[in-house]
């Protein structure tokens, strides 16, 4: 018999919600020190995770990133993500 899979849950920095990692998008801060959108979840750095829904995104602010992800983060990534997740898409 298979052991049953655990359900990943991370929480959203922008809203709090707990959700499992499939209702979430992740931003990781690569070892050079850029931050990207992570499709796969899978990435090396620091990650955090942001709800999939646009509202979530539209509230992400640069000064709540710079800490979670212990970096300085321009306004751009911000909205190059808010923009991403206006329009469905899981890349910045």
């Amino acid at each position: 018999m298979k052991p049953e899979r655990k359900i990943r849950i991370r929480t959203c920095v922008v809203c709090g919600k707990k959700l499992t990692k499939d209702d979430l998008q992740r931003l990781v801060r690569l070892p050079d020190g850029t931050v990207t959108c992570d499709p796969t979840g899978k990435m090396p750095g620091r990650g955090v995770y942001v709800c999939k829904d646009a509202g979530c995104a539209d509230k992400l602010k640069p000064e709540r990133l710079k800490r979670a992800l212990r970096t300085g983060v321009d306004a751009d990534v911000c909205e190059s993500f808010a923009d991403a997740a206006r329009q469905g898409k899981t890349d910045m």
